[in-house]
């Protein structure tokens, strides 16, 4: 169903969002928001093409087909290690096993980092439909997203195409851009979340609680909310009027500091304040909290803050 919803938005065009940077960041930030309070996993493998996108261009790598489903795959993790080398024919091969592949049985395409003999880290556009790439048996135990369809992949041989120069993923602010893109869907399911506890409270609704706590927990997921909103409308501002400014990755550890912060708030105090009911008797409700939950560990949480410290200290 997740797979079929993101399918139909790529063939709408409604993944051709405005690029980082371009004079519409905001609209960008928004679109994912609304894709990812509509559906928490469709919205996060629909960031990942829009980000692969940017990427792409940014970096001059190949053009994608409209028909292309992206993703991408730079999570690196101790005991899975891609590397690359020239094979005899002098095309350029991956091998190994990549960790944390969102979307491994979906995507027709992914940007795969790998390390080269330098140890530096390259950024890599892969065909998945050649024999070289094989999705490993789903481990994922728990029903938070798990509809994105997150895998380790086995590269063996399998063709890529350089995109950028070694590093340049990760050194150029459009990586702190997607960052803040990621923050945007985190946004969007928060919302998503605490849909039901405006709901109970709105006195246009059949058997709106009068309860004070209640209301008291729908203020603080309303000021939450408002917060996030406003970092990230400042922060698109920031991205339009420099897009190459030194003071991305401080304004995108803000950013996801404080949209975390709303989704915290969004999923306690909700639930806190409407009980289990939503929780057991609206699947769609529990389905999106358990969602959420997961994605927003992207977050690496306190070392988040501590980076945040320095950075904002510098």
């Amino acid at each position: 169903m997740t797979a079929a919803l993101v399918r139909r938005w790529l063939e709408a065009g409604e993944l051709q969002l405005p690029a980082p940077g371009s004079g519409r960041t905001g609209s960008r930030w928004w679109k994912l928001a609304a894709m990812a309070e509509n559906d928490v996993v469709a919205g996060r493998l629909a960031e990942a093409h829009t980000d692969a996108l940017a990427i792409l261009a940014e970096l001059g790598g190949p053009t994608p087909a409209p028909e292309q489903l992206w993703g991408v795959w730079a999570a690196e993790a101790p005991q899975s290690v891609v590397t690359v080398r020239e094979d005899d024919d002098g095309r350029v091969v991956l091998d190994g096993l990549k960790a944390w592949c969102s979307g491994a049985g979906i995507c027709t395409h992914a940007l795969i980092t790998a390390r080269r003999d330098d140890n530096a880290r390259g950024l890599y556009a892969v065909d998945l439909g050649q024999d070289g790439v094989v999705p490993m048996a789903d481990d994922w135990h728990n029903v938070g997203m798990h509809d994105s369809d997150t895998r380790s992949v086995q590269l063996s041989g399998a063709v890529g195409v350089p995109v950028g120069l070694p590093g340049e993923y990760l050194s150029r602010p459009g990586f702190w851009h997607g960052a803040m893109g990621v923050a945007a869907c985190w946004l969007g399911g928060a919302r998503g979340v605490a849909t039901p506890l405006y709901h109970a409270v709105a006195d246009e609704h059949e058997g709106a609680t009068t309860d004070v706590h209640v209301h008291a927990h729908l203020g603080a997921v309303d000021a939450a909310l408002a917060a996030a909103e406003a970092m990230l409308v400042s922060a698109a501002c920031f991205v339009d009027a420099e897009p190459h400014g030194a003071r991305a990755e401080l304004v995108a550890r803000r950013v996801r500091a404080v949209v975390e912060r709303a989704v915290d708030e969004a999923i306690v105090r909700t639930g806190r304040a409407l009980g289990p009911a939503p929780l057991v008797l609206d699947a769609k409700h529990a389905q999106r909290v358990a969602d959420l939950t997961i994605y927003v560990r992207q977050s690496h949480a306190e070392r988040d803050l501590a980076a945040l410290g320095r950075a904002a200290a510098r």
